[in-house]
């Protein structure tokens, strides 16, 4: 239960003095409560079913000097304060109730933020390490498993006030019938125990087919192209029917474990309530008045101890939900990278000498004896065009990625114009750097909210100048222009046309520093050549940095560096690296040359 009570510091730190203000209008309302059952005792005896003479409680005792009072009058006065007791009560009940949704809701929201922060906040090696599905589950169903775990905690607490207070007035009324009833409460408990362990474990069965169904969903329709251009509809859909039947039959499972544990919980309170009323009769020898009293407040207070199980099953179920959200927000917490997103920053970076490798050392896993990157010493000069080629797998995109400060070198340093690359300096750096990927994203929006996220004070001019510079005239022949929504990840438009507006995306920026990686992989030869036209615009008024497979575009490059199995091979100018017979380089252009003709 330590999960439960770490999210309940949680509420209490997000609600401050609200949470005691509630949890004190609750007290009122379950006193007010009982303190209209009371008043029953008095509207019994002048009902003439008993006289106060008949008890001897303190309860009874304390209507006495009704006695000295003429029947209506008293009777009168007692239904007043029934009344006014009932209308406090249902004032106090809706206010708890308002204050109630607006903590569980505002926690809620608070705790989304929090976490979404912390996950914006991460370094790249968090995601690396982590299937995004299971990130999405975990902020989605399972966060709102949390809020329901924690709405079922404070009805818990609403509960257990009640009972008490409940108890307490049971006690005036009858200590041994109070006592035997809270030994029958306390059996009931430990018989309970079971089911409070099933529904931890079925809880674990709830977290976990969540994440397989989200994870195969994501997958299928990030995937959709390949599955129905391979066939794959009959087994995607065998899958689906498999994932959907193990849903059911867990929800059936929680369905059949909740009736089975009320239903035992409604059978034991019948079997105790009888004894209850045959030992108050035969062995307590309570009076009619008191007994009705006791009868009345016990057929509320056992639903209440039941629902009090009820509870505790709902939050064990809860558990694994909020062990895993604990679980990622410390992890996203710890791999954290910058102290608070909100603080504004727009410094960037001039770089004046260039970014250097120096003796930089890389693997992915700690654990294992393969580095991704060995040794690499390498100088990429500002204002000139670098490219890094070599084979798949030999290193490229890593280096980029510890370049753009994504990933840190477990040994060596990341130097800028000779410092080294930190977190003081981070931000500043990624400010300064416009990357395109091989495989462009977009958003689900217009062409100009695409570009405009990246540089949201752009001017019309500037928008269509950033656009002719990527050869994406296309935009102009779209149906509403650049406000044309392009779809999901930009499904409406071609793979050339989406690498085109990514690099006019990062053009619009005006970077210092810009990192293209296989950006003209999905152009005709055509486009392909006017953006090698715009790069040579470009050579000289900033630092390029071009990861390329077809080594054509990068024949005016001042510098190309060859890796190979995570090492610096060769490194030069393209002419000099082409004269080099035997060398990788040339072996790779030769064979591009034989594939071209």
């Amino acid at each position: 239960m330590k999960q439960v009570f770490f999210f309940l510091k949680q509420l209490y730190s997000y609600s401050g003095k609200k949470l005691y203000l509630n949890l004190l209008a609750m007290v009122l309302i379950s006193s007010l409560d009982g303190v209209g059952l009371l008043l029953l005792i008095p509207v019994i005896s002048y009902s003439g079913i008993m006289s106060f003479e008949e008890g001897n409680s303190a309860a009874t005792n304390a209507f006495d000097f009704l006695q000295q009072l003429p029947t209506t009058f008293g009777l009168s006065f007692i239904l007043l304060m029934f009344l006014f007791v009932n209308i406090v009560q249902n004032l106090l009940q809706r206010y708890v109730t308002i204050q109630n949704v607006k903590l569980q809701h505002g926690f809620a929201r608070y705790l989304r933020v929090e976490i979404y922060r912390d996950l914006l906040q991460a370094d790249w090696g968090f995601y690396v390490k982590r299937r995004k599905s299971d990130l999405i589950n975990t902020i989605t169903s399972e966060l709102a498993r949390v809020n329901g775990g924690i709405n079922t905690s404070l009805h818990f607490i609403t509960a257990i006030i009640f009972t008490f207070i409940q108890i307490g007035i049971s006690f005036i009324l009858s200590p041994s019938i109070t006592l035997f009833v809270l030994l029958s409460g306390l059996f009931l408990s430990i018989f309970a125990r079971g089911f409070i362990r099933r529904s931890r474990l079925l809880g674990g069965k709830t977290s976990e087919v969540g994440r397989s169904f989200l994870a195969g969903i994501t997958d299928d329709f990030n995937g959709i192209k390949d599955i129905k251009s391979n066939n794959l509809e009959q087994s995607r859909m065998k899958w689906f029917r498999s994932i959907t039947q193990r849903i059911y039959n867990e929800q059936m499972e929680y369905i059949t474990l909740k009736t089975s544990s009320q239903f035992y919980y409604k059978v034991a309170s019948s079997i105790f309530i009888t004894f209850f009323i045959f030992l108050s009769v035969n062995l307590f020898h309570s009076q009619p008045a008191q007994l009705m009293i006791i009868i009345i407040i016990f057929t509320r207070l056992w639903p209440r101890v039941t629902g009090i199980q009820a509870n505790l099953e709902q939050i064990a179920t809860s558990i694994p939900a909020l062990k895993s959200v604990i679980h990622l927000k410390n992890e996203s917490h710890a791999a954290k990278e910058f102290e608070d997103l909100d603080i504004k920053r727009t410094d960037s970076l001039e770089i004046n000498t260039g970014i250097e490798c120096e003796n930089i050392y890389f693997r992915y896993n700690q654990n294992e004896n393969l580095y991704a990157l060995k040794g690499i010493n390498v100088l990429f000069p500002s204002n000139r065009m670098s490219a890094v080629v070599g084979k798949s797998g030999a290193g490229k995109s890593t280096l980029i990625d510890l370049l753009m400060g994504l990933n840190k070198p477990e040994s060596g340093n990341i130097l800028i114009d000779g410092k080294p690359l930190s977190n003081e300096n981070l931000f500043a750096l990624r400010s300064s750097i416009s990357y395109v990927p091989q495989d462009p994203f977009l958003f689900n929006s217009s062409v100009r909210e695409n570009l405009l996220l990246i540089q949201p004070d752009a001017s019309e001019k500037q928008i269509w100048e950033a656009l002719e510079f990527a050869a994406a005239d296309f935009v102009s022949n779209l149906p509403q222009g650049l406000d044309t929504l392009i779809g999901d990840r930009g499904i409406k438009l071609s793979g050339g046309e989406r690498q085109r507006l990514v690099l006019a995306r990062a053009i619009l920026r005006k970077p210092s520093i810009l990192i293209l990686d296989e950006a003209t992989s999905a152009l005709d030869t055509e486009n392909e050549t006017k953006i090698q036209e715009a790069l040579e615009r470009l050579n000289g008024k900033m630092t390029i940095i071009v990861i390329a497979h077809r080594l054509s575009t990068i024949k005016n490059a001042d510098q190309v560096v060859v890796l190979d199995k995570g090492e610096i091979i060769q490194q030069g100018e393209f002419g000099q690296l082409a004269k080099e017979e035997g060398s990788m380089f040339s072996n790779l252009l030769r064979k591009q040359l034989e594939t071209a003709v």
